[in-house]
Order: structure tokens, then sequence, then C-alpha cells
């Protein structure tokens, strides 16, 4: 007879017995029972137990596409080779002990405020598959074969109100092609894409009306949208023609209410915020992310590319860094201050970390094996450090973070049951999430 683990998250029924902490196997063959049986059983009962209690109404995800360097960020190594270290110093933060690097001194103001999570881990190296695993929490193909976590959010929380349950400013992460989609969700629950809030008398497409609509004239339009609802109802089966008419449909809800076009009007903010934010598409982004969680959309995606240094990294940290540090300190005081981090949850992340060596082109290549991860609010505790890697910041040493604890936590905190089955469109039956566990250090 042998214990088997089965994970180091407890989880406890009704009668106060521990239900995933460990099975007695050995003489269960007596009761009928094999090792498939009993996991089997365990399946049924993470499906059972229900959606968790929500510690938040909305996410902010904030997405650095290309994958930040952990050494000249948030992670690192004053004490390793030059060309491990890097050329930046590092600084010291509001909280006791604990560095980042010295491009990051309005972040450093603000790590009180948020979890350090040091030790994000997984094994693939390449932009297209990583960018999708991490998004999704499963891992699949460079394609994109499971839904963003945005995107099972939209499914889950439905349509309420004018405005899209998910945004993405100014749209979703993409390389060759774009990532991070609904897959087999559909189109209903692609993300809104909500384009540079940095541009010139920025307005969203196809939602401001190019001149004042008339009351009349917004009789005629409605009428004329029940009529094209009507032809689209008569195509049966067509389910391209049933997202393109309810896409159609709250387009133009959109386009009437005032409270989705005032949701989109960034103008609307103080200019002594907007400068706090900075005037870039990464800062703007993020304030019209708090905008728009301010006003109940459940899933913002902030995506910012260009973190991709293979040669030139100073010249590339010292566009970008400077840019994240002014953008994301401002939404994570911002939205403390307007009291939102209670009900929502901010993460920062890419989809790898960058190699500890300096190559000969003078950058940092693509390195799953570690990477640093910022969370705040809805719970969250700030000035704290969860992880770590070596020396040389190439493996993790200590509680390993992998892409399903992170969206695991992303649905719990929603109050998402992560093990809840959906269907594939052939009607096959698949678990949001078939592995990951809730990053339980971030709130304790």
């Amino acid at each position: 007879m042998f214990d088997i683990s089965l994970g180091r998250h407890h989880s406890r029924l009704c009668n106060g017995a521990s239900r995933r902490d460990f099975l007695r196997v050995g003489g269960l063959g007596l009761f009928g029972l094999s090792l498939a049986n009993v996991l089997s059983s365990e399946k049924l009962l993470a499906a059972s137990a229900g959606s968790p209690k929500a510690r938040a109404k909305s996410v902010i995800l904030v997405y650095l596409g290309g994958g930040l360097s952990h050494h000249d960020s948030f992670d690192p190594k004053p004490d390793a080779a030059e060309e491990i270290r890097g050329k930046y110093k590092t600084i010291p933060t509001n909280v006791t002990g604990l560095y980042v690097g010295e491009l990051l001194p309005k972040m450093a103001q603000q790590m009180d405020k948020v979890c350090l999570v040091r030790s994000g881990s997984h094994e693939n190296d390449h932009h297209e598959t990583a960018t999708n695993w991490v998004l999704s929490g499963r891992f699949g193909s460079a394609f994109g074969d499971y839904p963003a976590m945005g995107a099972v959010v939209a499914m889950e929380s439905g349509f309420a109100g004018t405005l899209p349950p998910y945004v993405a400013t100014p749209k979703n992460p993409s390389f060759t092609w774009e990532l991070g989609k609904s897959a087999f969700l559909g189109g209903r629950y692609e993300s809104f894409k909500a384009g540079d809030p940095n541009q010139k008398g920025y307005k969203v497409q196809d939602l401001s009306l190019r001149e004042p609509l008339t009351p009349h004239a917004a009789d005629r339009r409605k009428s004329l949208l029940a009529a094209v609802d009507t032809l689209g109802g008569r195509i049966k089966g067509n389910d391209q023609m049933a997202t393109y008419d309810e896409f159609q449909q709250r387009a133009a809800e959109m386009v009437l209410s005032p409270d989705a076009q005032a949701a989109f009007d960034i103008e609307q903010e103080k200019p002594e915020l907007r400068d706090a934010y900075g005037h870039t598409e990464f800062g703007q982004g993020c304030l019209l992310a708090r905008r728009l969680v301010e006003r109940g959309v459940r899933f913002v995606t902030v995506n910012s590319g260009g973190w991709d240094h293979h040669k030139d990294i100073w010249k590339g940290l010292e566009n970008k860094l400077p840019v994240f540090d002014q953008g994301f300190s401002a939404l994570i005081n911002d939205m403390s201050e307007r009291g939102l981090l209670k009900d929502t949850l901010v993460v920062a992340m890419g989809e790898f970390g960058r190699t500890p060596k300096i190559n000969k082109d003078k950058g940092r290549d693509h390195w799953g094996r570690a990477a640093s991860l910022l969370f705040a609010g809805a719970g969250v505790r700030g000035g704290k450090i969860v992880g770590a890697t070596d020396n040389e910041g190439a493996y993790v040493t200590d509680r390993p973070v992998r892409p399903a604890d992170v969206a695991y936590t992303v649905y719990s905190s929603l109050g998402i049951n992560p093990r809840k089955e959906i269907r594939t469109p052939e009607g096959r039956p698949l678990e949001i999430l078939n592995e990951g566990g809730l990053i339980e250090e971030l709130f304790t």
C-alpha cells in the first residue's frame, strides 16, 4: 500500500475530509476500485465542486508580447557575471529588501501594492505557441487550439448592457498572425478591438457617429437593423451568419448608447491624469482599461508588443521599460486611489523570459524556463515575492508557476470554475483547464 499525492492545493469536502491531498492506493482492488476509477472520481468531484467564490468583478491583463527580460527588470542578478547581470544597476523599492532594475523608478514606489512572482516557467521558446499557451492556460499548437482567457470569460459572463465583456487595446497580441483568440468558441466571444487611444482625436472604429443622430434617424436605423436581424434569422444552421447578425445588433446598440460612447471617450479624463499615464499607446491603453472595468467590462487586455530583444537589448529596453514603468505604475496607483483594486485583478506578463547570457548581438533570446509576472488587486497581497530563480536567473528554484496556474487563478478570481466542461463545435466535452491550481501564495 502506498500514498499518491495529487497536488499541493488543499480542497476539503463539507465533512472536513481532504479531497485532493492524498489517495491511499493498494487494497482498493478489493473494493472494485482501480487507479483509473479513482482518478475519474477525482475529476467528477472537481467538476461538481461548482464555481468558486469570486474575488474580482474584472480582470486587466497587461501583455508584454515578445518576452520581458526578467534580468533587467524584476529579477536582477547584481552579483552575477557581467554577461548575465547586464548593464543596469538595481534600485530599492518601497518594500524592504526588494530591488528592481534602475529603469523602473516609478514601479519601485508601487511594489507595496503588487505581488511579484519570479517563478513563471514552462518549456516552450516559440512566440506563437507560448503566447497561445499563456493566454489560454492550455498547451496547443501555434495556431491557437484553445480559447484565450478573455474569450472564456466572455462566454461565462454573457453580455450585459451595451459594453462588450471582452476588450483588447489596441488589439489582440500578434506576431505572424493574431494570437489569443476565441478559437472554437466562435466569433461572438472574440475581443472588441478598441484601437490606439493615444491617437489624436481618438474614436473607436464604428462606434462614434460622424454627425449628430436625430431621433428620426435613430428610429430609421433601428428599423433597418431589425430588418437585417429578421433576414439573418431566416438563415438556419449558419453559425457565421448568426455571429455576424449578433455583432451587428450589438454594434448598433453601442453606437446608439451614450454610456458606451462615454466609456471609450478618454478625453473626458483630466489632462494631468493623462499626463501621469504617459501619452503613448501603452499608457493611454492602461487608462482606457481602467475606464472600461470601472464601467463593468469583465476582461481587458492591454497589449504591449516589441519586447523581443535579440540584439541591442539596451537600446530596446531604454525605449520600452520607461513607457511600461510610467503606464503600469499609474494604472496601479490610479486604481488604488479609486478603490478599484478591491474588485479588479491586474496581471502583467509576457509569453516567456529571456536567456541568462547576453548573446553576440548584445541581446537576450527566448527563455521559457524563467520569467517574472506581476499581480495586484482582488485580494492579492502587495509587497510580496513568490518564487525564485537561481543565481543566474536561468531556472526556477522555488514555487514554479505554470501557465495553467495563472489561468486557474484568473478564472477562480472571477468565480468561474476552471474545471468546468464546455463543448466544442463537434459536441465533445472539454474542461476549460485540464491542469493547474490556484496560486494561493498571492492571497496569503
